[in-house]
């Protein structure tokens, strides 16, 4: 049997799933060809990059594990507190027991397309998922804060079951009857809280694209709402937008 071309091999590796590995490692490690040995490294790079994300996603789980006894088990986020434009958006998450959804982190330290990526696959195998909004109107009216808290309730409110126990990136919100576990920087160490941040982030994102389409000189696609170079130009040039916060521009308009 003829052997095979390098470029066959380096095919293969591309397309073979994570479990495929060892196989592939095993079938190719007595190939004496530098090529050939050089995918077989990257075989095994890639397994112990997996083991290392499997370690540290089961490190993201310290939380919900503490909080075991508890039915269901929600972590809250909320994305858009800084920007100058746009509602604020936030998530509430109940993940299932088992869950183990590798690369589900904070959704500031991930690309665009793997938030996109993990969004749907929480939106698949999430218990429940709900998504409250305050506008940038309501902003204004009731402040930041205040309006984040609405949103997280208006989260709260629209998951289909009832949660046992909140874990919070941080705040502790007014006016709910369940009980609340605050965490600092909790979009960091806990999986319910990282996806919700990962959901409150892509669905915050979408907006704003839309928003760009029908306020394109502000860019809103690039910034999101943030007050970038380009963005606070366009203010002291064109003026605000109708979704811009009007608290939040008072030193650019």
């Amino acid at each position: 049997m003829a052997e095979k071309k390098i470029g066959e091999i380096k095919a293969e590796l591309q397309a073979a799933a994570d479990k495929e590995l060892p196989l592939f490692i095993q079938e190719y490690e007595t190939d004496e060809r530098n090529g050939v040995q050089a995918l077989v490294a990257k075989a095994k790079k890639r397994i112990d990059a997996l083991e290392k994300e499997m370690l540290r996603t089961e490190e993201m789980k310290r939380y919900e594990k503490e909080y075991a006894s508890y039915g269901y088990i929600c972590g809250i986020d909320e994305v858009g507190r800084g920007p100058l434009a746009g509602p604020v958006v936030a998530s509430a998450v109940i993940l299932p027991k088992d869950c183990n959804i590798l690369y589900i982190n904070d959704s500031k330290q991930l690309s665009e397309k793997k938030r996109e990526e993990l969004y749907d696959i929480i939106m698949q195998e999430a218990v429940a998922v709900g998504i409250g909004y305050a506008s940038h109107t309501r902003i204004d009216e009731i402040n930041i804060l205040q309006a984040t808290y609405e949103a997280m309730r208006e989260a709260i409110s629209k998951l289909p079951v009832k949660p046992d126990i909140l874990l919070n990136d941080a705040v502790t919100i007014p006016e709910v009857d369940v009980r609340q576990v605050p965490i600092i920087k909790g979009d960091a160490k806990s999986m319910s809280i990282a996806a919700a941040s990962i959901i409150a982030k892509v669905t915050r994102d979408r907006l704003m694209v839309e928003f760009d389409k029908a306020y394109p000189e502000y860019h809103f696609a690039e910034n999101k709402g943030y007050g970038s170079a380009v963005h606070i130009e366009a203010l002291k040039e064109v003026g605000p937008s109708p979704i811009h916060r009007q608290t939040f521009i008072k030193n650019f308009c």
